[in-house]
Order: structure tokens, then C-alpha cells, then sequence
């Protein structure tokens, strides 16, 4: 059972007394009995923190220090960085399940949900000795070193830096090549609700049966759904990504209303079996991975029976505890049933044959062999008398692009209020909210697809608002602003 010390100056608690047992001025220093992990502090909101506020947690042996454990990371729910540490080691057994013993992107949220958040691959250079770490090699050539959490200390030391979300590689450590789980994401267009989700998943299930494969299903923590298939670990990174393509064009087949396997967004309808994200260099948010949404929502591992039954928002970082205290880890199984996949890529090969060859790829990788034209339809090149020139296919406007999501949603907004005649023919899935990855950061643009309005009625395209340049990335993992973001963000802790 973990144990707790808290040091720093004196802090006033406002507004009511502490519970008992727990630290009020004075006690500074003092270290106090050992409380329950999924325990939360009720007076959190009310203390005053500082930078100089210090907590340790005693975990299987090793003692983790926690900067400003008052912070506030969920300002709606007022749940602070200690509670995010203890909830993690509340449901640890389970999240090292998902995430042990692989190499994890660290996406830090150093100043909670509503702040800046970066990607960082490069475990930082002032860790604990004991946290382990694996070189891996990028589609670009670069090499990183990223950590390995192989216990719960592991664990409570990353949520100490920021990290929300738990976003491990599907490989293990001691294999970088071969993945070991086949990961199905499905992805909700604009005005899907959640129904369709669940159809879509029951789709996914018995098509996974039909090829020999157990699905592991859990909530996505946002507004999707994540099958995991383990695998044993004897195929490519290229493999995997082409039989899990083949999966999704099976499930479009079987339910062509309800889902899609298209990679462009104009295309899209209904839920996107989002297959690149077993291309190499791709992760998810893992099982018991805190999602950075107002409520604290989690990845919940589910059986197919409770998907059915379930709502995203009935697991949050405060019930998820109780729930994993109740009934232990609904993947605790999943080892146990490592699958093959010959089956899939005997239907790809199959599909290739009937002319469903490749397609496209995530933006930042190399062009691969067999790849389609990597443009989106409403850019492409046709032939016409005279010469080649681009005729679009859909009638696409950009609005903005900015740093932050909210920004951009705003300057749709925006562009509604100046264009309500066009806007009221707007369909949810015309609204077009890319979030584009850098190296380390994302960035939001928004797009319209105008298709659905009369002719007479359509806005030409305008000047961009907002109109955020991208940082230019520099040496390294780091583009310059958010190389300056994980400074402050150290600095902040």
C-alpha cells in the first residue's frame, strides 16, 4: 500500500477542516499513514499551492516525488496531479497490461487539460535510474530512446510529469520489430452518436470471429471505441497494417451504411475503422488511460456484453477505482490468446487480386511500394485536352487553422455568423476538424465541404481565421515553440 509524505511551506486548506489523517499546516514533513489508492482528496480545490509544494508516494519499495500535487489538472472536476498519480496506482495492474513493458510516447499535459500539451518520444534526460528505456528506430531514420514502465512506481513517476494518457507502441520491449497486437479504432465522423458505434463494434466482432481472431474490446476514453487482438509476435509492421486494412474493407462490406474504411475525410461517413494506426510509429491511448476531457473519462476495458450496455461517460478517473476493486481487469485474459494472423492477410491477398490493392498512408511517412496517389479526391489531377491540371472532386473551403483546437472551432463559428445561408445546409460530417501532428505538437485546421449547398448559395474561399503558421521543426523531436513549451513546462511541474 502506497504512503504519503507531504513537504513545502505551510498551506491553509479554505473553506472546511482536513479530513483526518491527512496533512494540514504544520505537519509539514511529516509522513502519513498509508491511504487507500483510489481515495480521493475532497479538499483539493480549496488548498493553496506553491512551487515549492512537494508530496512523495512510497511505491513497492521505491519513493516517487510529486511536484505541485495540488495542481489542478481537471479544473470542472477539480482533480488535481495527485489524484491522477493515485488513480494510476489504484488501477496499475491492469494499465501495465496495456502499457507495461513497451516503449511510451509521453504526452505530457504539464499545466492540465485546457493548457499546452506536447508529444515527447526521448525519455527525459534527469530520470531515476531505475526507469528503463529502449532505443527504437522511427520511419525517418531517427533513433530514440523511450521509456519502458515495467511497474507501478513507473507509472506513478510518469503521471508526475504530466502524462495523462499512457500511449505505449504495440510492441514489447525485447522485440521492436514484430508487433504483438493488432489494434481496431474506430472513429465516429461528426453527428455519429454512440448507437452506431456500438453496431459497428458488433460488426468488428463477428468478423473477428470468422478469421480466428479474440477481440478485446474497451472504450476509447473520447467519443470511439478500440478493439485489441494479441497477436504472436511473427509479423511485420507493414503486415499488420495490411491485414488490419483488410479487416476494415470487410467490416465496410458487411455494414456499407454504418462504416468506412475510407483514409480521406471527404469521403467518410458513418464510424472510420481508422487502419493506419498499426502503421509503425502510430500509438493509442492504452487501457485505464485518462483521456483529457472535462469529466475525466478513461479507456475502459469492457466485455462485448457491457459494450452494448455501456456509455463513454460512465468511466471517469473517479469510478473506474471501485469498478477495478469490484471486478479486476476485463483483459486480464488477453495474453492468454494470441491469435494469427494468416487469416487476414490470406483476405488482403485476396482483395489485392479482385484490385483493392493499398491505400493511403499517414502524411509523414515515405511513399510506399503500391501505394495509391497520396492526395485527397478534391485535389486530384485528371487528364483534359490540352494538358493536366487539377479539377476538384468536392467543393472544399478552408476556414482556419490554429494552435489550438478551440481557436479554430471559433473561427468556424465565425465564418457561420458571416454565411448563415450557406451554413444552415451544412451536414455535422461537412465539417472537416483535422488535427495535424508535428513532431512533438498538433495543430487544428478547418474545412468545409460545400457539396450539400446550392451553388448560388456557396462562400468563396476567404482569407484564413485564424491563420496559424506551424512551427518550422528544428534538430530533433521538438518543434522551437514547443521545445520552449517543455522548458516551461519542466520548469512547472
Amino acid at each position: 500500500m502506497p504512503s504519503l509524505s507531504i513537504g513545502g511551506p505551510p498551506r491553509e486548506e479554505v473553506g472546511k477542516r482536513a479530513p483526518q489523517g491527512q496533512t494540514r499546516a504544520g505537519d509539514r514533513g511529516r509522513r502519513l499513514p498509508p491511504v487507500h489508492t483510489s481515495t480521493a482528496w475532497p479538499y483539493a480545490r480549496g488548498v493553496a499551492t506553491s512551487k515549492t509544494e512537494r508530496a512523495s508516494i512510497e511505491v513497492a519499495g521505491r519513493e516517487i516525488a510529486i511536484s505541485n500535487p495540488s495542481k489542478v489538472y481537471f479544473p470542472e472536476a477539480g482533480i488535481t496531479k495527485l489524484e491522477v498519480v493515485r488513480y494510476y496506482l489504484a488501477v496499475a495492474e491492469g494499465a501495465l497490461r496495456g502499457a507495461g513493458h513497451r516503449p511510451n510516447v509521453l504526452v505530457r499535459y504539464a499545466n492540465g487539460i485546457h493548457g499546452d500539451f506536447f508529444y515527447q518520444k526521448r525519455a527525459p534526460a534527469s530520470r531515476p535510474a531505475w526507469i528503463e528505456v529502449v532505443a527504437l528506430r522511427f520511419p525517418s531514420g531517427r533513433i530514440a530512446e523511450e521509456v519502458v514502465p515495467r511497474d507501478a512506481a513507473a507509472l506513478a513517476w510518469m503521471a508526475n510529469l504530466g502524462c495523462l494518457e499512457l500511449h505505449p507502441h504495440p510492441v514489447r520491449a525485447e522485440d521492436l520489430e514484430h508487433p504483438d497486437e493488432l489494434r481496431i479504432d474506430l472513429d465516429p465522423v461528426p453527428g455519429v452518436e454512440w448507437p452506431q458505434l456500438q453496431a459497428v463494434a458488433r460488426v468488428v466482432r463477428g468478423a473477428l470471429a470468422d478469421f480466428g481472431l479474440v477481440g478485446w474490446p474497451k472504450t476509447s476514453g473520447s467519443r470511439g471505441i478500440h478493439v485489441n487482438v494479441r497477436l504472436h509476435p511473427r509479423w511485420s509492421f507493414s503486415q499488420v497494417r495490411r491485414a488490419a486494412l483488410a479487416l476494415a474493407r470487410e467490416v465496410e462490406r458487411r455494414a456499407p451504411s454504418l462504416a468506412t474504411s475510407k483514409w480521406w475525410k471527404e469521403e467518410r461517413h458513418g464510424v472510420f475503422f481508422d487502419y493506419n494506426q498499426n502503421a509503425k510509429d502510430r500509438t493509442v491511448a492504452s487501457a485505464y488511460s485518462v483521456r483529457p476531457r472535462p469529466d475525466a473519462r478513461v479507456s475502459a476495458p469492457l466485455t462485448w456484453e457491457e459494450l452494448d450496455e455501456c456509455r463513454p461517460e460512465d468511466f471517469t478517473l473517479r469510478t473506474m477505482p471501485g469498478r477495478f476493486a469490484a471486478i479486476g481487469d476485463r483483459h486480464a485474459q488477453i495474453d492468454e490468446h494470441p491469435c494469427s494472423l494468416e487469416p487476414l492477410l490470406e483476405l488482403s491477398a485476396r482483395q489485392e487480386a479482385e484490385g483493392l490493392g493499398d491505400a493511403p498512408w499517414p502524411p509523414h511517412y515515405a511513399k510506399q511500394p503500391g501505394e495509391p496517389p497520396r492526395v485527397q479526391p478534391s485535389r486530384r489531377r485528371r487528364g483534359q485536352a490540352g494538358g493536366v491540371r487539377r479539377v476538384p472532386t468536392k467543393p472544399l473551403i478552408e476556414i482556419g487553422r490554429a494552435a489550438r483546437k478551440e481557436d479554430a472551432l471559433t473561427g468556424l463559428e465565425q465564418w457561420k455568423a458571416r454565411h448563415p445561408e450557406a451554413a444552415a445546409h451544412l451536414r455535422p460530417a461537412d465539417v472537416l476538424v483535422d488535427a495535424m501532428r508535428g513532431r512533438s505538437s498538433t495543430w487544428t485546421r478547418v474545412r468545409v465541404n460545400l457539396e450539400h449547398v446550392p451553388e448560388n448559395l456557396r462562400p468563396a474561399q476567404e482569407p484564413l481565421d485564424p491563420d496559424y503558421p506551424p512551427a518550422v521543426p528544428r534538430r530533433g523531436d521538438f518543434t522551437s515553440a514547443s521545445f520552449r513549451r517543455s522548458r516551461r513546462a519542466r520548469r512547472e511541474e
